[in-house]
């Protein structure tokens, strides 16, 4: 049996991230070497496939299908759905997912690999003590922060868990008392 109908069988001809029926393909996530063609390949749409190769922008509305493929037990499905979630990982919900999402050291290794990292020192977000914080970091407030609009101050010492970068290297979003805020990086450090 070729890896297309393989697929095809696995995934009850659809697609494994949306479960659309309509223009399906095979899309190889490249992996470990010793994992087998089959596995490292998933059946996808078109509509998925464009938005994974950055084809026009990503449509927040259109991946909240991960919300159902995350909980597959293909290896591959999970490297591409944890990708597609960090990269919206400043939405709530799809931070909400990511924080819910469980995978195994080896396929978080693999899913990790794929996602591209800045080498534009410029651009890195940085502390206050100018460690390099990345999507995910743990990090604690080292100063009291009032907290506009939302009528509370953050205190010192507060932990954020699973930050999100912006496009700005000066300013991270994390959840403090249940709302998500934007904090400057010179206000905190990494835990």
């Amino acid at each position: 049996m070729d890896i297309e109908q393989a697929l095809i069988t696995r995934s009850e001809n659809k697609c494994e991230l949306c479960n659309s029926t309509t223009n399906l393909s095979v899309y190889e996530v490249l992996g470990p070497q010793e994992i087998s063609s089959e596995q490292q390949s998933t059946l996808i749409c078109v509509s998925c496939r464009q938005q994974i190769e950055g084809e026009p922008p990503l449509d927040e509305n259109h991946w909240r299908c991960l919300n159902d493929s995350m909980w597959s037990p293909v290896s591959a499905v999970q490297v591409l759905v944890y990708r597609q979630l960090k990269a919206l990982s400043a939405t709530d919900w799809a931070s909400d997912l990511l924080d819910m999402l469980y995978l195994e050291d080896e396929t978080l290794a693999w899913a990790q690999q794929g996602i591209a990292n800045s080498d534009d020192s410029e651009n890195l977000c940085k502390d206050s003590n100018g460690m390099t914080l990345t999507a995910g970091d743990t990090i604690t407030l080292i100063k009291d922060l009032v907290v506009k609009g939302a009528n509370f101050t953050a205190k010192r010492g507060t932990t954020v868990k699973n930050i999100s970068l912006t496009d700005n290297p000066e300013h991270i979003e994390g959840k403090v008392n249940g709302t998500r805020i934007v904090l400057l990086s010179k206000f905190l450090k990494k835990a």
